[in-house]
């Protein structure tokens, strides 16, 4: 009996050590899927991983209850799951059933899908951090230009937005790229998010709907965030955790993109959004920050922001939607005859 699981194993810790021997337990095999170097890049952001993928794969070989290692490129394992068809499928307890990529597949093969409960206190993330403090802790630190919020404020906001340069300038592009690609196929964009993410739905969708900053065809697009009749109805009927899923499985069409925000990268009913957008064969684009990584791991793409504080996590998220409006703007005026320049006021 073939056991799967997948992770970055970025660190081994003992809550690893602990949940890969509970999952050899269930089965005659466990076959470990990891993420390769650019997968966990896309996954934690540029500095991450520590280990490259084959000292990774080397550490989990080295384990007695680990039979195999497979290195996948993709952003999920979905496809190695397709070609290894486990008779069990496994993941942490930080994962639902219903949240673990290739469950579907699993479950209509007569196999099973197990969430496992880690073991508390471990993590890399954690532990990566902790290096982290360690080294800050032992550098002079530098005095703030003032004490006053509004300085501090605008200090982090710049600090953010030249690490965003940085580091997200290449997935910001290739969430372009599948934008344009969306439209010019002549399928639509859905957007989703809650509260402050909520709000910029909308504008995303008001920005494609009317236009950015040129003339241009009007671009199919639908906040998920507005119709409140069917939020309350679905909320009461079904639960708040569905909100948004029960609309794109109502409205999305093979082709289509979902737009997926979430500064924390774990929101519920987010996550369960772009479950049923993959499900139905839309390609997703994740905002978050720092600390979404799981968000990160379900999307075709995401922008993840440098920074674990909501305010200047949703003020990037605004300004890369922008940037988006104005590179597909521009993508379609180059091969579309385009109009004389007229700015909403959005």
């Amino acid at each position: 009996m073939i056991v799967f699981t997948n992770g970055c194993f970025d660190i081994l810790h003992p809550g690893h050590y602990d949940l890969l021997a509970r999952a050899r337990a269930l089965g005659s095999k466990l076959i470990v899927g990891i993420n390769s170097d650019a997968s966990v890049r896309k996954i934690k952001g540029p500095e991450r991983p520590i280990l490259t993928q084959d000292e990774r794969a080397a550490a989990l070989n080295a384990l007695p209850f680990v039979d195999e290692v497979v290195i996948f490129n993709e952003p999920t394992p979905e496809v190695l799951i397709r070609r290894i068809l486990p008779d069990v499928l496994v993941k942490g307890g930080d994962w639902s059933a219903d949240e673990i990529v290739g469950s579907d597949h699993v479950l209509k093969n007569g196999g099973k899908v197990i969430s496992l409960p880690l073991l508390e206190g471990f993590s890399s993330s954690i532990i990566v951090e902790r290096i982290r403090e360690a080294g800050r802790k032992s550098e002079p630190q530098r005095a703030s230009l003032s004490s006053d919020t509004i300085a501090l404020s605008l200090e982090q906001h710049i600090k953010v937005f030249e690490n965003l340069i940085v580091q997200q300038s290449d997935v910001i592009s290739e969430c372009a790229e599948i934008l344009l690609d969306t439209v010019r196929k002549g399928k639509k964009v859905l957007i989703c998010g809650n509260g402050g993410s909520a709000a910029d739905a909308q504008h995303i969708a008001a920005e494609f709907v009317g236009r950015y900053e040129t003339e241009r065809r009007a671009l199919p697009a639908i906040a998920l965030t507005t119709d409140t009749s069917a939020i309350t109805a679905l909320a009461n009927d079904y639960s708040f955790e569905r909100i948004f899923a029960r609309q794109v499985e109502a409205l999305a069409n093979e082709g289509d993109c979902l737009i997926a925000i979430s500064t924390s990268g774990s929101s519920p009913n987010v996550i369960a959004a772009v479950m049923t957008a993959r499900g139905r064969g839309c390609r997703v684009i994740g905002m978050t920050g720092e600390n979404g990584k799981k968000l990160a791991s379900l999307s075709d793409a995401c922008v993840m922001v440098p920074s674990g504080r909501t305010a200047r996590i949703q003020e990037a998220h605004i300004t890369v939607a922008h940037i988006w409006c104005e590179m597909v703007d521009e993508m379609i005026n180059n091969s579309e005859p385009s109009n004389e320049s007229s700015r909403s006021n959005i």
